[in-house]
């Protein structure tokens, strides 16, 4: 399995590893979030919904909602301050690793909302409010870590600005472009088809996800976190390994 995901998450890059690890990771978030409503009831991979619905709690009066959904939001922003601090230090110490690091947070983060599934439903009025900030810090920390390696040009955990790139990119595509225009030195409208795969792509991935998560939360339960952990985990591996065998050889 190492050589075929050989240089995903590698610190040399490319844009068809880009792809290959955004389209991985949207499903990952796809997952975590449809699964994670079902065991929390709450979408987590949005700040939009989140920054809503504090707007509204703070007009109606629910003091205790907006201390939540402003938990939460801390939760996403600090979880991609951490990929940050751990990709730029494992980038200062010429780690193999250094975009790995955070995929192993998360992975860990997943091992712990599955191994304490049961203590949140048994105890839900303490654990549920720390398990939707677990969730949102997971969904900052992996969308950050797209993010950094391909220079903003892919993001993983929420799909509206995916949606509104898709539709510019369609709109181009079924544009008339008539010869009046050319002839008045008009550049012909065109499609980045290239572009126009990878919104889709990341779309279906995305969606495919939910299906697993919601799917898998609702027959096994918290247990559907493991595989996500396990393939995170799978990605990480092969570049920790090698900065293992450097620091052994050393």
């Amino acid at each position: 399995m190492f050589p075929l995901i050989h240089g995903w998450t590698s610190t040399t890059r490319s844009t068809q590893a880009n792809v290959k690890l955004g389209g991985v990771l949207c499903f990952v978030a796809g997952a975590a979030n449809a699964g994670g409503f079902l065991a929390v009831g709450h979408y987590t991979s949005h700040m939009t919904g989140v920054m809503s619905s504090v707007a509204d709690d703070l007009v109606l009066g629910h003091l205790d909602l907006v201390a939540t959904g402003l938990g939460n939001l801390v939760a996403f922003v600090v979880g991609a301050m951490c990929t940050a601090v751990l990709v730029n230090w494992g980038q200062r110490r010429q780690l193999a690793s250094a975009y790995c690091l955070p995929l192993v947070l998360e992975s860990l983060a997943l091992l712990v909302f599955g191994l304490f599934g049961a203590a949140i439903s048994s105890f839900a009025s303490f654990f549920l409010p720390l398990t939707v900030m677990l969730l949102c810090f997971m969904m900052g920390l992996q969308n950050a870590v797209i993010t950094k390696i391909s220079h903003a040009e892919i993001r993983t955990t929420h799909i509206t600005g995916l949606v509104t790139d898709l539709g510019i990119e369609l709109g181009k595509l079924l544009y008339i472009n008539r010869s009046k225009t050319a002839a008045l030195g008009q550049p012909h409208v065109r499609a980045n088809r290239q572009r126009l795969r990878l919104q889709a792509l990341l779309i279906t991935c995305f969606f495919c996800g939910g299906l697993v998560g919601a799917l898998g939360f609702k027959g096994w339960g918290y247990i559907t976190t493991l595989p996500l952990a396990l393939l995170l985990w799978t990605l990480a591996l092969r570049p920790i390994i090698d900065d293992f065998k450097i620091a052994w050889q050393r």
